[in-house]
């Protein structure tokens, strides 16, 4: 009962602090992308424009939910939790910090410490193209039916790459758990001076699999199935209100967890070199593992914001060709140059 419990906690508070991160995300990509183009961005709404995700939110409660009557009307409705849905569970096996002693108990700081941690992650992130293809089937519109196609056929040709991006990282530490890919990375060091962290063991690993979860997330320069000068809005073109944002939602929420995902099996995810022995449940080091942990995922739902600002769109024959002919191939060369090097220095 008090797993049950405890467990129930961690859901809520994961949960919570997941969606309140996509309001304010939201906000940082509007004032990054300010920055970049020498304007304002939101600053009326509160101070510094920090309630705009508030002023956001109910708007989009209260804006009128519009169902067009050609559409299919339970695949239409179905499409938005289809794909919101898959993207908040995918964060329940990332480890957010180590443990933490509370009222007596050791409570690890993740939902699900799961054997196959890995292939969880990996099995909802294909599951999220079924909303997307719904939903452009669903709305009879001949835009929104291109922009779900783009979207199978697009992340159908990346999680090859992502996947074998993966196996040189699993071989070197033997185990598909997330807290394991850590526990790794925080007990042993590079040459006596480094972190032994896998960017700098599988820098290409690295390299292939943030590019591929750009392109699994559907931001530019992948954001093909979207596409306004191409597709009006691609799948979501007939969408209104919650629906719409669930859509939105779910975007932030895949930003979030592949930031967390890349942080944790490249960065060390908790891990602070130097400073913390990973072994200790202190409250101080507790606390300071997962400030750890928040300000790697940060960096990289920057990169994020950074890339969709400065890059243009590529064209749908590049995005292709960078998948069958680019990253599918050095993945393959990745994981060969791993086994080797592991069966002769064994």
């Amino acid at each position: 009962m008090a797993y049950a419990l405890e467990s129930l906690i961690k859901v809520a508070v994961v949960t919570g602090v997941l969606l309140g991160t996509v309001a304010y995300l939201v906000l940082a990509e509007r004032k990054v992308s300010a920055y970049i183009q020498n304007r304002l961005g939101p600053n009326r709404v509160g101070p510094w424009g920090l309630l705009q995700p508030i002023a956001d939110g109910l708007k989009f409660l209260f804006k009128e939910d519009v169902i067009p009557h050609h559409v299919n009307r339970v695949v239409y409705l179905a499409a938005p939790p289809a794909i919101l849905v898959p993207a908040l569970m995918g964060f329940a096996v990332v480890p957010f910090g180590h443990t933490i002693s509370l009222f007596g108990r050791e409570v690890q700081l993740q939902i699900a410490d799961l054997d196959i941690g890995i292939l969880y992650i990996l099995a909802l992130a294909s599951l999220g193209v079924y909303g997307v293809v719904l939903g452009g089937w669903a709305s009879n519109n001949k835009y929104a039916l291109l922009g779900g196609l783009r979207a199978s056929a697009q992340m159908i040709s990346y999680e090859l790459a992502l996947g074998l991006s993966l196996v040189g990282v699993l071989l070197m530490t033997g185990s598909l758990r997330l807290s394991d890919v850590v526990a790794v990375q925080a007990t042993q060091t590079l040459f006596e001076v480094l972190p032994r962290w896998n960017v700098f063991t599988q820098p290409l690993a690295f390299v292939l699999f943030t590019v591929a979860a750009f392109a699994e997330s559907n931001r530019l320069p992948f954001d093909l199935p979207e596409s306004e000068q191409e597709l009006v809005a691609g799948y979501h073109a007939e969408y209104s209100s919650m629906k719409f944002a669930m859509f939105f939602m779910a975007e932030y929420v895949h930003m979030i967890t592949a930031s967390a995902v890349i942080a944790t099996l490249f960065f060390g995810g908790w891990h602070v070199p130097w400073l913390v022995v990973p072994g200790d449940t202190g409250l101080g080091a507790s606390l300071l593992m997962v400030a750890a942990f928040t300000v790697k995922t940060a960096f990289f739902l920057f990169l994020f914001l950074w890339v969709r600002w400065t890059l243009p769109r590529f064209r749908y024959d590049q995005v292709m060709r960078l998948g069958w002919k680019v990253l599918l191939p050095l993945a393959l060369v990745n994981v060969f140059i791993t086994g080797l090097v592991l069966t002769l220095t064994r």
